[in-house]
């Protein structure tokens, strides 16, 4: 992976990045992300920011040798505050971490994000949480996609602002929070394989817990369990 052949997921997050737009890569790397998006004429500037001097040093570096430090600035500072205030940034992108850290980094810059046009989100794990935390904030999704790459699944989430509730009508809210209401509607057979895989292993840790004794714990990881396979089953079998 280079400035010029990004990995399908980071490729894939750069085509919802809008045409002509300012964006803050949150959690640059080797800010491939942001020399790409330039490169190709998808953004007209870029902010690639970091939090540990390893990543930021080598973002500066990959930044100075495609000659994009006039498009390109390359920061230090923890998550949103790499964004000065009343800065003109058109969209956020935030790919690789978990889920309830995107929430985390998303709720305590919610100052920095009062001219975001787009959110351009791809957690790792718990893509539940940056649901929830949309609907509570105003943000409504405006696409979903699933992909695998190196036998391993990931999810993007992109959104702007809008009626957060807008997405969520075909099937239970529960359900479609837990497995995204688009993605639902898609139904692609990266969808299927991975909500397939995670009912089976669900299934396996229930059987082992009715083999298990009854304390509080085993009780509720069992009704936790068996109330996500309830929603799988209801999103698969529809």
């Amino acid at each position: 992976m280079n400035e010029l052949k990004l990995s399908k997921r980071l490729e894939t997050v750069a085509d919802y990045i809008p045409k002509g737009a300012v964006f803050a890569d949150i959690g640059s790397d080797h800010a491939y992300l942001p020399c790409y998006s330039i490169l190709k004429g998808i953004a007209k500037a870029a902010i690639a920011g970091e939090i540990t001097d390893g990543p930021f040093l080598s973002a500066k570096s990959q930044v100075l040798k495609t000659e994009l430090t006039d498009k390109i600035s390359v920061r230090l500072g923890d998550g949103l505050s790499v964004i000065e205030e009343g800065e003109a940034v058109d969209c956020i992108t935030i790919a690789g971490m978990g889920g309830s850290l995107i929430k985390k980094i998303l709720e305590d810059g919610s100052s920095r994000l009062n001219h975001v046009k787009r959110l351009v989100l791809q957690p790792n794990i718990h893509a539940i949480s940056i649901r929830n935390w949309l609907i509570d904030n105003g943000w409504t999704l405006i696409d979903e996609e699933i992909l695998e790459e190196d036998h391993k699944i990931y999810e993007i989430l992109v959104a702007e602002k809008g009626d957060p509730l807008l997405p969520y009508q075909s099937i239970s809210q529960e359900a479609n929070l837990l497995l995204g209401p688009i993605l639902a509607r898609k139904k692609s057979p990266v969808f299927i394989k991975k909500w397939s895989q995670e009912y089976n292993h669900w299934k396996t840790i229930v059987q082992k817990l009715e083999q298990a004794g009854h304390t509080f714990e085993n009780n509720e990881k069992y009704r936790e369990l068996t109330n996500k396979m309830k929603l799988v089953e209801e999103v698969l079998q529809s």
